[in-house]
């Protein structure tokens, strides 16, 4: 798991390969993650939208911003939490996946909430320290 904090509001993140979603003979390579937002702080914030870097293991970025996640813009209690589950196909057998949620608090003000970066890697992948 992937863990990042942000004024109170802690989002996990929990990758895995979908062997039955993937052709890797095609290098078609598919994961879900799943993310759970919990709001630590004293205020109700709503999430707005999303901006994630998507990074194949050639170093090649995507971009994908949009409103809301999986169709929703959650609002979040103090003290509450809220998860969803989503995919990401790539073109290679690894890669890394980062960004940030635009929340905005029940006073109007906005900011953006770091999502930890984390990796997408085969279960059965040798992974190598330098």
């Amino acid at each position: 798991m992937y863990r990042a904090v942000t004024r109170d509001i802690q989002i996990t993140v929990e990758p895995y390969y979908l062997a039955e979603e993937s052709t890797p003979e095609d290098e078609q390579f598919f994961w879900a993650y799943t993310v759970s937002i919990e709001n630590m702080s004293g205020e109700t914030v709503q999430l707005r939208s999303r901006h994630w870097y998507i990074i194949d293991a050639n170093g090649n970025t995507q971009e994908v911003n949009g409103a809301g996640v999986v169709g929703e813009e959650p609002v979040i209690e103090p003290g509450g939490s809220f998860q969803y589950t989503s995919g990401c196909p790539l073109n290679t057998s690894s890669g890394i996946m980062t960004g940030n949620y635009r929340m905005q608090t029940d006073k109007g003000e906005f900011f953006a909430v770091k999502i930890p970066a984390f990796s997408l890697d085969l279960p059965d992948m040798v992974k190598t320290v330098h």
